[in-house]
């Protein structure tokens, strides 16, 4: 059994899938501090600064006491996040599929590619010298 799982680990699909999924979880933090740190500030800007962070739709406010320690948290929809995790995903995606798609492309131009004739065995040439032997 335990040479059997050693074989599944060490295929070189499962290695491949491990590297890419490394990946993708290094790729997806570039693109989240691109979009939190580039994108939205400039989104923000264009819409009279609105700093999308901070954006929530307040359910109930907290409660303080007259020392200002909060007796109760605030509850609230941080619908802000929600935009800015929305267009990292978006961004995401969209570089998965010209990925994919840039992949797929290179693999099709593989499978046109003809392959050479198989050249027939020397057993091959001799029995179809025999058969024109024969045929006069």
């Amino acid at each position: 059994m335990l040479q059997e799982y050693k074989k599944f680990a060490l295929k070189g699909n499962l290695i491949d899938m491990a590297v890419a999924f490394v990946m993708g979880a290094a790729f997806g933090k570039i693109v989240s501090s691109f979009i939190q740190g580039l994108v939205m500030p400039l989104i923000g800007e264009l819409m009279a600064g609105v700093d999308f962070s901070n954006l929530k739709w307040v359910l109930s406010p907290a409660e303080l006491d007259n020392a200002g320690a909060i007796i109760k948290p605030e509850n609230a929809v941080k619908y802000g996040e929600f935009i800015t995790v929305s267009i990292d995903f978006i961004i995401v995606a969209f570089v998965m599929f010209m990925l994919v798609k840039a992949m797929n492309k290179m693999k099709k131009k593989e499978e046109e590619a003809p392959a050479a004739p198989v050249e027939p065995t020397e057993q091959e040439k001799l029995l179809a010298e025999i058969r024109d032997l024969l045929k006069k």
